[in-house]
């Protein structure tokens, strides 16, 4: 008998143990941190804009019903601002979503 290797291509000898590709590759998880990352700037971005509502300058020098007037309409400009940043925010997030599916359908092994 001689002591040559056998080849790689042909199947394997019964009792030999599988063959090893080394260690495997941890994958990153880029795309975990970018949506994390767009997710705490539309909720700072939010947070910023209700504590900056009541800073109106515009409100200055009045009194009674006008002051009480003029905050209530700051109140329903904020309001209607958080609404436009939550409404973009969803639409970044169902975009953020698609551009996964994407790329995940693009990364699968064929059979």
């Amino acid at each position: 008998m001689t002591d040559t290797p056998s080849p790689q291509w042909g199947p394997r000898p019964e009792g030999s143990p599988p063959p090893t590709e080394g260690p495997k590759k941890k994958p990153r998880r880029i795309f975990l941190w970018v949506f994390l990352a767009v997710q705490a700037l539309f909720l700072i971005w939010i947070i910023v804009g209700v504590n900056e509502a009541g800073d109106d300058p515009s409100c200055e020098g009045l009194t009674g019903e006008a002051l009480e007037l003029c905050r209530d309409a700051g109140d329903v400009g904020t309001a209607i601002g958080v609404g436009l940043v939550i409404g973009l925010w969803a639409a970044v997030d169902i975009i953020l979503g698609i551009t996964y599916g994407i790329y995940r359908l693009g990364q699968r092994r064929q059979p």
